[in-house]
This record gives structure tokens, C-alpha cells and sequence, in this order.
């Protein structure tokens, strides 16, 4: 079990440039409350089942184990909806920023987010940041999945 402790923000797309190679992923869901979810991804040939409780957006404990690529893809197939973006490994300030770039009905959206190891840890934000949207619940992927950024 770990306590996953992540910022997320809109970004300023107009100065941000990013690196020629990323990952993608599709995930979908295969169950969810207001305070857990069942994920399944794929991404880099892989399959991770992650399970995330908690209803702070901030700070949720989180369980991830990697499982067989091909039972990744049969229980994908069982989700209704899925997400589809593509992840950007970007550095700065010695630490590492993700950012996902949405395809399919959240296409347009593009995101930052930063993983830490405590809640008061302090870091050092690009130029690039826009809005803070960590306690913005619509952001979260589990949300994001039944009501795409398209429908707000």
C-alpha cells in the first residue's frame, strides 16, 4: 500500500513543448464509488490493476499491481467507457511532471501532475502551470471517463 500525493494543473499549451516521444495509455474502469475505484491499464505493453480509495482528490492510498498483458486486455474489454491519452515525462526542478495529453471525447485536454512524497513537500512550478485543478473532482480520470471534458 502507498499513499499516492499528487497536484494536478491545467497547462499553458503555449509554452509548453514537448518531447518528441510519449506513452500511451488507455485505462478504463470496472468499478467505481464516490471513495474507491478498480482501474485497468495498458500502457508500454503492460497491464496494471490498480485499486485508489479515498475522497481526497490530494491524498489517496493507493495499490497498483502489474498483472499479464492479455487478462489486462480481457478485463479492458469489459469496461463501458475508456480513456485514452498520451503521458509526457517532463523534468524540471529535479523533479519529474507528467503530462497527458487526452485523445478520443476529452480530446483538447491536456494536464500536469506531479506526485510528492509528502502533503507540505514543496516544489518549484514551470512556467508552463496554469490552473490548479487538484481539488477540482471533474478532473479526476475516474470522472473524466463518465463525463468528458466535451459535456461541461
Amino acid at each position: 500500500m502507498a499513499t499516492e500525493i499528487e497536484h494536478k494543473y491545467l497547462i499553458k499549451e503555449d509554452l509548453l513543448n514537448l518531447p518528441a516521444e510519449g506513452n500511451r495509455i488507455v485505462q478504463g474502469y470496472l468499478w467505481s464509488e464516490k471513495s474507491k475505484s478498480m482501474r485497468i491499464r495498458i500502457t508500454k505493453g503492460k497491464g496494471f490493476l490498480t485499486i485508489k480509495t479515498g475522497t481526497n482528490p490530494l491524498s489517496r492510498l493507493e495499490y497498483e499491481y502489474e498483472i499479464p498483458l492479455t487478462e489486462a486486455e480481457e478485463l479492458l474489454a469489459q469496461c463501458d467507457k475508456k480513456i485514452e491519452k498520451c503521458r509526457f515525462i517532463i523534468e524540471f526542478a529535479g523533479m519529474n511532471w507528467e503530462v497527458d495529453v487526452f485523445e478520443g471525447e476529452n480530446k483538447g485536454l491536456v494536464m500536469a501532475e506531479i506526485e510528492l512524497e509528502s502533503e507540505d513537500q514543496e516544489f518549484e512550478k514551470p512556467e508552463w502551470l496554469g490552473l490548479e485543478v487538484t481539488q477540482d473532482k471533474r478532473y479526476l480520470n475516474v470522472n473524466l471517463i463518465n463525463q468528458p471534458i466535451s459535456l461541461w
